[in-house]
């Protein structure tokens, strides 16, 4: 039986503690940790495990012998100092995104697990949905043909008090806005589905959130060296929050939410409706049986299942700090007015925290705290 801590208790802990919930026969939560005791002793009760250690320590839960694996659920400046702290204690570690606050503290982290031998998975839960699976095996499959544009859509809406947070909006405690924040998940599936690009092309704002020094929207133009081009925006100011990744491909258009369009030409170039080829498209789509489950709990039992085999988790920490990377090069793009090319230089300056913040603007001044919110429901964005 895997014994669990969960560090921090704040809304996403509650999807975690939920996920670990799937797998009673694997796993049990044994230890919650925060700042605020109070705050893990009150989720302790919440969540009927009156037996659960509770501490404001991080240190000493992490050493706590019952434990095994270690679900970090805090802000993005504190995963590195936590995660190398679990994975050097021999400790497994689930570590919310992104995977840290720089490509630099990345690599601490990923020079850990090589020394502790330990299991590293870092969130990226939209992979580990039906649809999402089957658009990856279908343009893995080339029934579509090769990829010529791809067009991703991370739209999120967030009100003013959103920011109120003590940390949220900054670019010390946060690392950055909705590029880093929100996007984080469709940077992921994009590099799982066409790699890492040659270069980017970026620009960011704030376009309405007064208490935040970070953007809270920007474009990027991503070029492969095949030929294909891809567009990225991300965004706090989309009521509705429709999220989209569409992918024009030679034989047809592919899309998650799942949608299929194909056209062949008529004598004179224009287009007509190929059911043929839709037909094939969307069989090879169907071909992979849906998933028991789906989000954050899929991703919590791909972790176990590897613990349990000694095998890789599917978002390992070597994709997560490619995400990272991408991230960063958008960041750069827009500090230097520059295209930015990859692989980053590991001793680029922009690949280092301190050099980040220091750079990157202030779009406003924070002028609002407060240390948690009484709501603890979330939105993770409307896909279909």
């Amino acid at each position: 039986m895997i014994g669990v801590a969960i560090l921090g208790t704040g809304s996403i802990a509650r999807v975690h503690l939920e996920g670990f919930r799937k797998y009673p026969g694997s796993c049990e939560i044994r230890a919650f940790c925060d700042l605020n005791r109070d705050k893990a002793e009150q989720l302790a009760r919440e969540s009927e495990l009156n037996d659960a250690f509770c501490s404001d320590d991080y240190r000493e839960t992490i050493e706590r012998p019952d434990i095994d694996l270690v679900s970090i659920c805090l802000p993005p400046s504190l995963h590195r100092e936590t995660a190398v702290h679990a994975l050097e204690a021999g400790r497994h570690a689930l570590l919310e995104k992104p995977m840290a606050s720089s490509v630099a503290e990345c690599d601490l982290i990923l020079d850990a697990v090589k020394r502790s031998g330990k299991k590293l998975s870092v969130i990226s839960q939209n992979r580990f949905q039906t649809t999402m699976m089957r658009l990856k095996k279908l343009l893995d499959s080339g029934v579509a043909g090769r990829v010529l544009h791809g067009m991703v859509h991370s739209f999120w809406w967030r009100g003013q008090s959103y920011y109120d947070l003590s940390w949220r909006g900054t670019w010390e405690k946060e690392g950055g806005g909705c590029t880093l924040n929100h996007a984080v998940h469709h940077v992921d599936l994009l590099l799982w589905m066409l790699g890492m690009p040659d270069s980017v092309t970026s620009f960011i704002t704030n376009l309405n959130h007064h208490n935040s020094e970070t953007e809270d929207f920007s474009t990027s133009l991503l070029r492969y060296r095949e030929g294909t081009i891809a567009q990225l925006t991300a965004s706090l100011v989309h009521h509705g929050e429709e999220q989209e990744m569409v992918f024009q491909c030679e034989r047809g258009r592919v899309s998650f939410p799942w949608k299929i369009h194909a056209s062949r030409a008529l004598e004179n170039g224009f287009p007509e409706h190929d059911a043929q080829a839709e037909a094939e498209i969307q069989k090879a789509f169907e071909s992979l049986a849906p998933l028991p489950l789906e989000g954050h709990a899929a991703q919590i039992g791909d972790l176990l299942s590897a613990i349990e085999k000694g095998s890789e988790p599917l978002v390992d920490g070597v994709a997560a700090r490619r995400t990272l990377e991408l991230i960063t090069g958008i960041y750069k793009s827009f500090q230097t007015e520059t295209t930015v090319t990859f692989p980053l230089d590991p001793t680029d300056p922009f690949c280092r925290a301190e050099t980040l913040v220091a750079k990157m603007p202030r779009f406003h001044e924070k002028t609002r705290s407060r240390e948690s919110f009484s709501t603890t429901s979330i939105s993770l964005g409307r896909q279909g």
